[in-house]
């Protein structure tokens, strides 16, 4: 392809991720104006966010095999469609369980996205132009984070909430006429038979986990999956996940290539993808962490995460860019460092607001170089494997960030104020990503990525 499309294309890729993320963002400043208008009780109002998490994370595995087996134009187009629909049913709701629908309508549309994304990223962009892309992508959560709150917070002021999903509609329009002129529909010749038993297996597992993980109390994290409901949901979880696998390894097309973790490569990705979503629920709490420690009001805490966010949409492109020159391994080993550090300085130094910026800023820095896992993902596996490997990785990522937000949560509420159980989470985290650190040194070597990239061009 022409470098013009490419652009054009890099483009619909990221304003359509940027819709997706930010809904995500939004939805925290208008909680207070749902509750005006919807009666719900307090403990629901975590499933506006969980069940979008959740139908993303069953939907992902999904989408990124049917992108593989049908190509990725109509599956993007798909996606977008179904979040639509999705923002469509919440702009109507009038009570808590039309909203919860929408909401996860748009979860399971949003699960299309960006692994579909990234494997467009793989098939249409040069090899050597791939990181930078990639770190375009990664970029637009950070940039998302930034708007969020700024698009709600101005939009409140003069509509209601509705109209904060009224804006995806004519966005998803226009980027379905767009997809369906820019965005490759090769298929795959002669596919496979498509796997319906791994894909409802796989789903009924990440719902398991899912709702575990929710449905643990906070006040004390052992007594809440000792409990019931949540005690069975973790032990199906336990049980389904081997026979999932076995089932995976016998299968001609399996939604998950199980013999894909026999590469040493591929397990330290998922390794490391758990530990970034882990480091990744830590910035949630960043805002009440600054409110216990430094007085700050509730409405301007979000807006002390600043500096983290900045660090990450500025980051993640030029990551991406550094990964084409240099490769990956030495880009995530000083991402893992400099989150390390960070992390670090938010444990260790709690009451100090400079050193508590320069904490966040490096924490989001540091994982910026997310990318770079979606890069080597791309090098590792077959084309036709390339969006349902980076559904698989982002599962990982959201598996992380779902058991940090419930140890977090159980951790801090039971201490009077708070401080001390943050800064020993962030100091066990920063433990944690120096384990990363040592982990990243048996990542591939430029060298080596060059000769399977290499190898990869001449078989395709």
């Amino acid at each position: 392809m022409n470098k013009g499309k490419n652009t054009r294309i890099l483009i619909l890729l990221f304003v359509g991720v940027l819709m997706g993320a930010l809904d995500i963002s939004i939805v925290g400043p208008a909680i207070p104006s749902i509750e005006k208008t919807i009666q719900m009780a307090q403990r629901d109002l975590s499933w506006i966010f969980s069940i979008y998490v959740l139908f993303n994370l069953v939907g992902i595995s999904l989408m990124a095999k049917l992108s593989d087996y049908f190509g990725r134009r109509w599956i993007y187009m798909l996606s977008i469609v179904l979040f639509g629909l999705g923002s469509l049913v919440v702009v109507l709701s009038h009570d808590i369980t039309i909203l919860l629908t929408g909401r996860a309508i748009q979860g399971f549309g949003s699960s299309g996205i960006f692994p579909v994304a990234a494997a467009v990223i793989g098939d249409v962009f040069p090899v050597e132009k791939r990181g930078r892309a990639l770190g375009l992508i990664g970029a637009v959560f950070g940039i998302a984070f930034i708007l969020g709150p700024f698009i709600a917070g101005f939009m409140l002021m003069y509509f209601n909430w509705n109209a904060l999903f009224i804006i995806n509609l004519p966005i998803a329009l226009l980027l379905i006429l767009f997809s369906y002129f820019l965005l490759p529909s090769k298929r795959i010749e002669n596919p496979a038979g498509f796997d319906w038993p791994g894909i409802i297996m796989m789903g009924i597992i990440l719902t398991c986990f899912t709702l575990a993980i929710n449905l643990i109390k906070a006040n004390s994290f052992l007594e809440g999956v000792s409990s019931w409901p949540v005690l069975p949901l973790l032990v199906a979880v336990v049980i389904l996940t081997p026979l999932f696998l076995m089932l995976e390894r016998s299968q001609t097309a399996p939604v998950l290539n199980a013999h894909l973790f026999n590469i040493r490569q591929v397990r330290l990705v998922g390794f490391i993808a758990v530990g970034v979503g882990l480091f990744q629920s830590a910035m949630v709490f960043l805002p009440k962490h600054a409110v216990l420690i430094f007085g700050a009001e509730p409405s301007k805490a979000s807006f002390m995460l600043l500096p983290v966010v900045i660090a990450t949409a500025l980051g993640s492109p030029i990551s991406g860019r550094l990964v084409d020159k240099i490769g990956s391994r030495i880009i995530i080993f000083c991402g893992l460092v400099i989150s390390t550090i960070g992390l670090f300085i938010l444990g260790f130094v709690v009451k100090n607001l400079v050193f508590f910026y320069i904490g966040e800023g490096m924490l989001g820095l540091g994982l910026a170089m997310r990318a770079s896992l979606n890069y080597i993902i791309l090098n590792e596996v077959s084309p036709r494997e390339r969006a349902s490997t980076q559904g698989i990785l982002i599962i990982f990522i959201s598996i992380g960030q779902l058991t940090g937000a419930a140890l977090i949560g159980s951790i801090t509420s039971p201490i009077a104020q708070g401080t001390s159980g943050f800064g020993s989470i962030f100091m066990i985290m920063s433990i944690l990503s120096l384990v990363l650190v040592f982990c990243s040194v048996f990542l591939k070597t430029r060298k080596m990525e060059l000769k399977k990239m290499s190898g990869s061009a001449q078989n395709n």
